[in-house]
């Protein structure tokens, strides 16, 4: 899907293997990502060859598909569909939407809402009713587009994580997509 926006070109793809230069532009979108306080599990980025080896294991584990999305051409954001385990039969109804962000020079294209849209696509055509997600409190931004999206707050984790020797509370969301 490609859409137009303020004369840039976004798309959003399923990544199941790396192209020529692939690889690259996601670990500097998620280095990005992560200095600007939106990582996923990161504070601060690891070294090259760990962001790597990560991005590389994602696409080896079934239970994961990685979706990226492109600002003319160059890879500048990701989201996961995490599926439950196979083993996991009384929350088979749901998937789980992990390292969502968008690195801060592509912001403000609808990169962000569009890798949610189909996520939640991908998830409803493999038969899921929930798409879970979590998120520090400190992510104003991701929170309130999350809600904007229509994911219900169900709960928060007072100790969800610890930023800078301080605990920061975390933000559970759910999403019904059998509506």
């Amino acid at each position: 899907m490609s859409v137009n926006s303020l004369a840039a070109t976004i798309g959003i793809e399923e990544m199941t293997r790396f192209a020529k230069g692939d690889l690259a532009d996601l670990c500097d979108a998620a280095e990005a990502a992560i200095r600007a306080g939106g990582g996923f599990g990161w504070l601060t980025p690891p070294p090259r060859q760990v962001m790597e080896a990560y991005w590389k294991g994602v696409l080896l584990v079934p239970e994961r598909r990685l979706f990226v999305g492109r600002l003319d051409g160059v890879i500048a954001a990701s989201a996961q569909m995490s599926r439950p385990s196979r083993h996991n039969e009384v929350q088979a109804h749901a998937a789980t939407m992990t390292t969502h962000f968008v690195a801060p020079w592509a912001r403000g294209h609808g990169l962000a809402r569009e890798l949610v849209v189909t996520v939640c696509a991908a998830a409803r055509d493999e038969g899921y009713q929930l798409l879970n997600l979590d998120v520090r409190e400190t992510q104003t931004a991701a929170i309130a587009h999350y809600e904007n999206l229509g994911f219900v707050h169900w709960g928060t984790h007072p100790l969800y994580a610890v930023v800078d020797g301080a605990p920061v509370a975390g933000r559970y969301y759910y999403k019904r997509l059998d509506q």
